[in-house]
């Protein structure tokens, strides 16, 4: 079963995107290739069980067992040795993608306090999108009572092609909700 804002993307989003940008092709509209999720956990140099709440709680979020990162060179002054677990990671692609992007955008954003919109100014020069996220918390499937700390994230957005206006636009019909600046 093809996920909701999967099959948006497909009779919708596409449709609009050749319009909008004169395209003629269906393929040469931007896609989403692929979203990456970072979790760096500082503390987990003091305390190994705050690097393993960490990966428990980003696999509760994207149904996906995330990958442990390791530092690649030591650093004295943070008290970091070479191949020190510092953090996690998860790829998602395909309908994974299509389902974190639709609770992302729905469900978790507006939980947080606040919130005015996500800044257009994170787009790098390949049309890619980054967010960071200061806590776990709001993701419906993590249980505010048994966080031990909090935890934030960063999400990358990346796509095979396209200038960043048309990365932006596409966002912008998935539902991501921007500034009005």
């Amino acid at each position: 079963m093809t996920p909701r804002l999967q099959q948006e993307y497909r009779e919708k989003t596409v449709p609009k995107m050749q319009e909008t940008f004169g395209i003629k092709n269906r393929l040469a509209v931007p896609r989403l290739e692929k979203i990456v999720i970072n979790m760096g956990v500082g503390k987990a140099i003091a305390d190994v069980k705050i690097l393993d709440a960490a990966v428990k709680d980003l696999a509760t979020i994207t149904g996906q067992q995330p990958a442990i990162t390791r530092a690649k060179k030591a650093i004295s002054n943070f008290k970091i040795r070479e191949n020190l677990p510092i953090g996690c990671k998860v790829t998602l692609r395909r309908a994974r993608m299509y389902e974190f992007l639709d609770r992302l955008v729905n469900v978790a954003l507006p939980r947080i306090r606040d919130f005015n919109g996500v800044s257009t100014k994170s787009f790098d020069g390949q049309g890619n999108y980054s967010i960071g996220i200061s806590e776990q918390a709001i993701f419906p499937e993590i249980e505010t009572g048994k966080l031990s700390n909090t935890q934030g994230m960063d999400i990358i957005f990346i796509f095979n092609k396209g200038p960043q206006e048309q990365t932006r636009e596409l966002l912008r019909l998935l539902g991501m909700p921007f500034t009005k600046k």
